[in-house]
């Protein structure tokens, strides 16, 4: 994008792309967030939308690794022996709606899953639950694949939870989305 995607603004209501992730995703039902931030670490800093006990953010200095880095980033930052399961979603993802979440994490509860995914079709999208089942192939996962070794590994046992969301496959990558999202209204 050219630019730290996580503080340009969304909608008309002073929502920021993080803030619009994270209103998602607490309106979901999750009460443990940590954003990873690494490149644009001070603009990310300076919008964090809020303080509230269940969003924290950490810095990740390997963020030039690629995205499983930061995935693995956050998941050291759990440091719970007792976590069961980790929901992930990309800043550039923000317009999940909040019973996507829902039904991504009621799925994975009820079957424990070790991917938990929303699709549409043969679309896949965010966010994503991997159960604690798969944690040591995803530290052990070549940096340079990402995370879709895991995938490949266990393609007979991925859940794919189907969900008409727009949001949950309305991917930020370049200006032109933004653009799009933008004028849309960012909803």
């Amino acid at each position: 994008m050219g630019r730290a995607k996580a503080v340009l603004p969304l909608g008309s209501t002073g929502d920021t792309v993080l803030s619009r992730s994270l209103r998602g995703l607490l309106e979901g039902g999750l009460t443990d967030i940590t954003v990873v931030a690494g490149a644009h670490i001070d603009a990310v800093r300076a919008v964090m939308p809020f303080r509230d006990p269940r969003v924290r953010m950490i810095e990740h200095r390997g963020w030039e690794q690629g995205q499983l880095s930061s995935l693995v980033a956050g998941l050291d930052a759990a440091a719970d022996p007792q976590l069961e399961a980790l929901l992930v979603t990309l800043v550039d993802v923000p317009l999940v709606h909040p019973g996507t979440v829902r039904a991504v994490v009621h799925a994975w509860r009820s079957t424990r899953a070790p991917i938990t995914r929303p699709v549409d079709g043969a679309r896949h999208g965010h966010p994503v639950i991997f159960d604690s089942s798969v944690f040591a192939e995803l530290r052990a996962a070549d940096p340079r694949i990402g995370a879709k070794a895991v995938f490949a590994a266990h393609r007979a046992h991925v859940l794919d939870v189907a969900v008409k969301d727009e949001g949950a496959f309305l991917d930020l990558d370049t200006p032109e989305d933004y653009e799009r999202v933008r004028r849309r209204g960012g909803s």
